[in-house]
């Protein structure tokens, strides 16, 4: 007797854990945790990581003032340029002062605000809807294309999560009673800080709509978030709209994406619908979450679920202009489509809360997260020809000192100069074989050269006498002349 009462009382718990959403958020928490002291050098987007890493580095080793970030591939210039509001870089930085610097505090902190986030939705979710919708919903999107850039150093998630946060605590102030003070506090720091983070983030905030139009509300608490809301949208468009273009008219390097004109996005667009398609079907939630995606359409649809069509409706043209004005740079990275995938995991939400047999739900559900997690653990590992460049700034050591300028043959992608722990040129093999751009660099102050031969960049004959040499790259002295 005293057995079975046990066996019974172990199944409940674990019924109860499993019914959690806490439960399942600190388990993909600590599964990405999984190799987070590793270098940003995955083979997805690892230059967009150093690109991050490189700016709070600077933070600590040059300036630490927030307004001014910078590069490290701005050649012979300060590297000071316009980007998205470096928060997540100053995170960085911030941890630094107590712990010293280390690339891996920015896989932590978006992944810590990440899961957040995640939980906000579920919050958010339950709140507009229901418990069961917000339980799959958030599932769903534990196991989407968030699962693998939750943990890059990267401030597309980051700022999703913050987003998402500001939402739920205006909904919390429209329909609360409690608390009220706080929760437009929190409203109009967590918005301005999440589109300052990323601008695309920002276009959630169409579905405030909804809630500002409901006459449930008094008007003068709809006034007052949609002040807030402006109030939370100056910054941005002092930085975005003035601040960049400062910088780079004042600094003189350009780095920032600020998107096309609609008209030129769309020429981009234009015969390419397939892979735009792809970023949805593939990369947002893979093939099963997709489908399930469609059957929640039609099944709102046919069930005349209003609120979760109008929300999918305003989200969707919302979204629309993003991708244009993305044009030809949104079906080229697939994390332009991470500010959608909330709303995606909506509906399958819907959907599999609709689905009668609690089996068939389990089941579904399953196969998406699997499905997610098996298509992304390869971003979890580091290929061994790109750990090479893990030695590279210890090679340089021997050779120059640090604040001398190299020049690196890694065409567009400036990862190699992060983890040469310097300053300089990044370009590709056919210009700096072009005559007399050795020549012009050296004028501007370039001290060497390095010639990657397997990541990044291929071999090139420099005619000069190597002053190092290995199987991933040579190093060549120009004042050895």
């Amino acid at each position: 007797m005293g057995g079975d009462f046990f066996i019974f009382l172990c199944l409940h718990m674990v019924r109860r854990f499993i019914r959690d959403i806490r439960f399942w958020i600190f388990l993909f928490f600590c599964i990405r945790l999984f190799h987070i002291t590793a270098p940003p050098l995955e083979t997805g987007h690892n230059w967009r990581q150093t690109t991050v890493t490189m700016v709070a580095r600077n933070f600590v080793e040059e300036d630490a003032n927030i307004f001014f970030p910078r590069v490290d591939f701005a050649g012979e210039r300060s590297g000071i340029t316009g980007m998205e509001f470096p928060l997540l870089n100053y995170g960085i930085y911030l941890v630094s002062e107590v712990c010293g610097y280390d690339h891996w505090y920015g896989r932590l902190i978006n992944l810590i605000i990440s899961s957040l986030g995640v939980y906000y939705f579920f919050l958010l979710v339950r709140r507009v809807f229901d418990r069961e919708v917000a339980f799959y919903a958030t599932l769903v999107l534990l196991g989407s294309i968030w699962f693998s850039f939750s943990r890059k150093i990267m401030p597309d998630t980051f700022a999703v999560s913050l987003v998402i946060a500001s939402l739920y605590y205006a909904h919390c102030y429209l329909y609360d009673s409690r608390h009220r003070t706080i929760h437009l506090l929190g409203f109009t720091l967590l918005a301005a800080l999440g589109m300052l983070s990323k601008l695309p983030a920002g276009f959630l905030f169409i579905l405030l709509a909804i809630p500002l139009c409901d006459k449930r509300v008094p008007i003068q608490e709809r006034i007052l978030v949609g002040s807030a809301s402006v109030g939370a949208l100056l910054p941005v468009l002092w930085w975005y709209f003035f601040w960049v273009p400062f910088l780079v008219s004042e600094y003189g390097f350009w780095h920032f994406f600020m998107g096309n004109s609609l008209s030129m996005g769309w020429q981009e667009l234009q015969g390419h619908g397939m892979e735009v398609a792809s970023r949805f079907y593939d990369d947002a939630l893979k093939f099963t979450g997709f489908a399930v995606f469609l059957f929640g359409i039609v099944r709102i649809i046919r069930s005349k679920q209003r609120l979760a069509l109008l929300i999918l409706i305003l989200s969707a043209l919302s979204f629309a202009i993003i991708v244009i004005k993305g044009g030809r740079t949104f079906y080229h990275h697939n994390y332009y489509v991470i500010p959608f995938v909330p709303v995606m995991a909506l509906i399958c939400g819907h959907a599999l809360a609709s689905v009668g047999k609690n089996w068939l739900r389990i089941a579904l559900v399953s196969i998406i997260m699997l499905e997610g997690v098996i298509n992304q653990q390869h971003d979890f590992r580091i290929k061994e020809h790109m750990q090479a460049l893990e030695g590279l700034e210890e090679d340089l050591d021997l050779l120059t000192d640090k604040d001398d300028l190299i020049l690196i043959n890694s065409g567009d992608y400036p990862t190699p100069m992060y983890f040469a722990h310097r300053k300089g040129w990044v370009m590709d093999n056919e210009r700096i074989a072009r005559d007399q751009t050795l020549d012009s660099l050296k004028a501007k102050g370039l001290t060497a050269v390095v010639v990657l031969k397997r990541t990044f960049g291929s071999p090139i004959d420099i005619e000069r006498s190597a002053s190092f040499d290995s199987e991933d790259y040579t190093i060549y002295l120009l004042s050895a002349d």
